[in-house]
């Protein structure tokens, strides 16, 4: 096929040199880039209506526009005139590539830099115990804050004098005695696996089901073992990371220290179909969450934490990654590639959406030509020819249109209501 153009961006061209055929440059706005392959759109069919409407007329000029690039010498090397499973692997190239890149920086991020996991050994052992959606839990001082202790508005700042209104309970861990830096062995004598995430969901598994029964933890702390005895109180949590269910579970008051493990090479692909599956099910997810990001950005509301961002979102989050002095060097850098990956994932996920004019849009044409073909084919008829993507180019309009605006309100969103790593 007849590359005319090989472009990094979009908009004016910035610089551009002739090599062939093909001219290679560089555009203005630097969000992306294209190549330009003559004949994507078929000439008009022999018997096509003549009557004048204002979509036959709008399909006739895109058609017109795009045959303009077609020469006389070129001959079959125009798109449409290539086989249907030559057009699926042309356009199938560009979000494989991002597929490539994501394997590539996932496998360094996996292999090279680890995972953080979960240790036996506690991070932290707060003071008090917040229960979900207390509104001070953000504030340094959160345990000294008097709230309301039970009901529908249970975690709110309220008045001391008030009935119902008492300072946070301490938290078990820090009655118990337990502090930053000491390594758990053993709950009620059975030994604990020192092996990284098994450990600590044994213990967390342990406190979970053991609300007001008491529990000894067997510790090391500077070289010395000694055991405490700890009663986990009832606290309500919420179900899932984005869940808004609320369960009861025991509770101490402990987080466990991370610690980055190496993964083998074998450990990618399950990664990478994990990390697939969730990325599906926040694009399917999409569409129900443009109401709540249009609140965020619109009429003031609570930001979606776990909802989506643009490239401002990213952009800030990143350099709060970059610049939070409790990261070491070694977690910024996982985090970028972790980030490249992420990016080039969406993107191959996206891009593959049959939807035209996005590249899984000429796939599923090319693969909808081959079937209607096949089927003309058993029925004895002859065979229909190119499908004519002409036809989608309303389509086309639409959803260009539709990710324009779902990009200018994630644009404003992350400005004047950010989502932040606070």
């Amino acid at each position: 096929m007849r590359v005319p153009q090989f472009m990094v961006g979009f908009g004016p061209t910035v610089f551009s040199r002739r090599r062939g055929e093909t001219e290679y440059g560089i555009k203005a706005v630097p969000l992306g880039g294209y190549i330009r392959i003559v004949g994507m759109i078929p000439p008009a069919q022999e018997g096509e209506s003549k009557r004048a409407t204002r979509m036959r007329s709008f399909i006739a000029e895109v058609r017109g526009q795009a045959l303009n690039d077609v020469l006389p010498t070129d001959g079959g090397r125009v798109f449409y005139a290539k086989p249907w499973w030559q057009r699926v692997i042309v356009m199938f190239a560009g979000p494989f590539h991002n597929l490539v890149l994501a394997v590539i920086f996932f496998t360094v991020v996996l292999v090279g830099f680890g995972v953080p996991e979960a240790t036996t050994t506690l991070a932290s052992v707060p003071d008090c115990v917040l229960p979900a959606g207390t509104a001070t839990a953000g504030r340094a001082d959160a345990c000294e804050v008097p709230i309301v202790t039970s009901g529908a508005n249970a975690g709110q700042a309220c008045d001391a004098a008030s009935p119902g209104c008492a300072l946070p309970e301490k938290s078990p861990a820090s009655k118990a005695g337990l502090r930053p830096g000491d390594t758990i062995l053993a709950l009620d004598g059975k030994a604990v696996s020192q092996e990284p995430t098994d450990g600590w969901d044994q213990v967390q598994a342990a406190i979970r089901r053991s609300i007001q029964t008491p529990v000894v933890f067997t510790i090391e702390r500077d070289g010395t073992r000694q055991d405490l005895t700890v009663t986990p109180i009832e606290n309500t949590v919420y179900a899932t990371a984005d869940s808004k269910k609320t369960i009861s579970v025991g509770f101490v008051g402990v987080s466990p220290a991370q610690d980055y493990v190496r993964q083998s090479v074998t450990a990618v692909p399950g990664f990478l179909g994990t990390t697939i599956a969730r990325s599906v099910d926040k694009l399917v997810q999409m569409p129900q969450r443009v109401p709540a990001l249009f609140g965020a950005a619109f009429l003031g509301q609570e930001r979606d934490p776990q909802g989506p961002i643009g490239v401002i979102g990213v952009s800030r989050i990143s350099g709060e990654v970059f610049a939070f002095d409790k990261f070491s060097t070694t977690e910024k850098i996982s985090y970028f590639f972790q980030l490249l990956a992420g990016v080039n994932l969406v993107l191959f996920l996206f891009n593959l959406l049959p939807i035209y004019p996005l590249d899984g849009g000429h796939v599923a044409g090319a693969l909808y030509e081959k079937a209607r073909s096949s089927v003309a084919r058993v029925r004895g008829r002859p065979d229909p020819g190119p499908f004519d993507i002409a036809r989608l180019m309303p389509v086309a309009y639409v959803v260009a249109g539709l990710f324009l605006a779902l990009s200018a309100l994630l644009f404003i969103a992350d400005i004047v209501n950010p989502i932040t790593l606070g």
